[in-house]
């Protein structure tokens, strides 16, 4: 197995050094390889769990005085999804010094549930070690930019409006959303919604208001030209101009 790097490289990576230096090394021990369960980063990764929730749920709260509860949460899922906190953990080069058992083969192509939970148990440790206060600011300083990018596309689901910047920012012109068609009586009519770019058509959507056609319109759009992603889980992500 490939050699690990050293604790002194992961404190400088994650810029926090740590008082107790054993909570750093339990966050960094798989399961596989651990003397007992209890041994291993998963009690680290429970906590952080939490910790990292607690955290990311009072900083939207607080920045987003007006929006209700279900407008937070959207942000929130994407913004501590466990995508997320995997690329995170690539990022930092957790993975450099994480402990495997050899059953787990070496560090390359880690599954992103080992990458995300190596995320939350330094997280967890951060928190016992050093308060809330350096865990906060941890987690804000690496999750910016997630944040920034949820807020972006998931605050209000506005997906018209993303379409309409996109757009913009790269002189492809103005969105036309165009019915095509409608079925139901009138107090419970469905309608069929597409953008229409320059004479381009994009694959319509129901849905029962027009302004909820045309904001799924708008997502169809933005994907099959490529400006967002949508996983298998049905978490939307924003990808970076050209």
């Amino acid at each position: 197995m490939d050699e690990a790097v050293s604790l002194e490289i992961i404190e400088q990576r994650i810029d926090y050094r740590f008082q107790d230096r054993a909570l750093l090394v339990q966050a960094l021990v798989h399961a596989s390889i651990a003397s007992a369960r209890v041994a291993s980063n998963e009690r680290l990764e429970f906590l952080g769990d939490a910790i990292l929730g607690a955290v990311v749920c009072e900083h939207l709260y607080r920045r987003f005085p007006e929006e209700l509860e279900g407008e937070l949460t959207k942000i929130k899922s994407n913004a501590v999804s466990r995508r997320v906190c995997a690329e995170v953990a690539v990022e930092l080069g957790l993975a450099d010094a994480v402990q495997l058992g050899k059953g787990m083969g070496d560090r390359s192509g880690l599954p992103q549930s080992l990458l995300a939970a190596l995320f939350e148990a330094v997280v967890g440790a951060i928190y016992l070690d050093g308060g809330i206060e350096p865990a906060r600011a941890f987690i804000l300083r690496v999750l910016a930019s997630r944040i920034e990018e949820s807020t972006r596309l998931g605050h209000q689901q506005n997906f018209k409006s993303v379409l309409q910047q996109s757009l913009q920012k790269r002189d492809l012109g103005t969105p036309q959303y165009v019915i095509l068609d409608e079925k139901g009586p009138d107090h419970a009519k469905c309608f069929e919604v597409c953008v229409d770019l320059l004479g381009r058509r994009f694959k319509g959507c129901w849905a029962m208001s027009k302004k909820s056609a045309e904001q799924l319109a708008a997502l169809e759009a933005l994907i099959e030209l490529g400006f967002v992603e949508r996983s298998e889980t049905g978490e939307v992500r924003l990808l970076p101009a050209a």
